[in-house]
């Protein structure tokens, strides 16, 4: 089982227009609501590929109880923590004239003390024990930045395996703990490493130097280009199909989820690694927050090509 941890979970609502124009009143042609997060989006994704998981996390307001209905209507398990604020919503906007998509994303409520003390306590004490505890996405207002670090190494002595996809501050705190998965696009690892990865090999080398730290896989995603993958052992390029791009919103979402799900039921870094770039790619077939479907997953992983470097 693979639990998921969302520290600020979000209702996600994606509208479409025709063509998007700056100072005039714009008419939707569409409009979709989906549970949001990364972490939440992890859960689903494994749901979907017919894994078990659970989503922990924050929860409050009217849009938590239209997100708790939703992963309902998903049948997505959750465990949530009760909040009196209101969880954020985000708005993604699409032009369907330019394909190009607009993001306004909430910083989220602020959490009280009492209130990070509860989830702290229930993932310390969590039941029953995952073979993978995620923890993904962006910290709200009024949790301490080292949250990563210190949850991550309270898995740690429980004998739990973390993955860790964030960004920024929560990233370089978070990676101190040692999680055994991380996942940074090129600019996040950048901002991490302090380097510009200016081309593949540098990129290598880069990954190399995360599995240095004690990380036992690492992996830079690099979009259309596919993962550069490395662990202990084994360092891969893994080669993403071409694909006509809907959305890339979930996809390094559905990367994690495929890779995490495979090495939780006993696959090698070869197989994950192709269940993740497969996951990944099939979720920007879907419009907005949609997330992949298992049909398109199982048939682009044939796709897939996996080099050993």
């Amino acid at each position: 089982m693979i639990a998921t941890v969302t520290l600020n979970p979000s209702l996600d609502r994606t509208v479409t227009v025709e063509e998007l124009v700056v100072d005039e009143a714009n008419r939707w042609t569409s409009l979709r609501r989906d549970p949001g997060g990364k972490g939440i989006n992890v859960s689903r994704v494994i749901h979907e590929l017919g894994g078990e998981t659970v989503a922990y996390g924050f929860i409050g307001g009217i849009d938590g109880e239209t997100l708790k209905h939703l992963l309902k209507q998903h049948e997505v398990p959750f465990d949530f923590t009760s909040i009196k604020g209101e969880i954020r919503s985000n708005f993604i906007i699409t032009d369907l004239k330019t394909r190009r998509q607009t993001r306004i994303d909430a910083p989220g409520p602020h959490i009280s003390r009492d209130e990070l003390g509860k989830l702290i306590d229930k993932i310390t004490h969590i039941k029953p024990k995952p073979d993978f505890l995620v923890f993904a996405g962006s910290v709200p207002p009024g949790v301490p930045d080292d949250i990563y670090r210190q949850l991550i190494e309270e898995a740690r002595k429980s004998g739990i395996k973390t993955v860790l996809d964030s960004d920024n501050k929560w990233l370089k705190e978070g990676i101190r703990a040692k999680p055994n998965v991380i996942k940074p696009n090129v600019h996040e690892a950048e901002e991490l490493l302090e380097v510009h990865l200016r081309d593949e090999a540098a990129i290598i080398e880069s990954v190399k130097a995360l599995v240095n730290r004690s990380i036992e896989v690492a992996i830079i995603s690099r979009g259309k280009d596919g993962l550069i993958v490395a662990n202990g052992e084994k360092i891969l390029k893994v080669i993403s199909p071409q694909v006509e791009v809907r959305s890339t919103v979930g996809a390094g979402d559905s990367t994690i989820a495929g890779l995490v799900l495979k090495l939780s039921q006993g696959h090698g870094i070869e197989e994950a690694s192709r269940w993740a770039a497969a996951a990944g790619t099939a979720a920007t077939l879907t419009p907005g927050t949609e997330l992949c479907r298992r049909e398109d997953v199982e048939r682009l992983l044939p796709q897939v090509k996996v080099e050993r470097l």
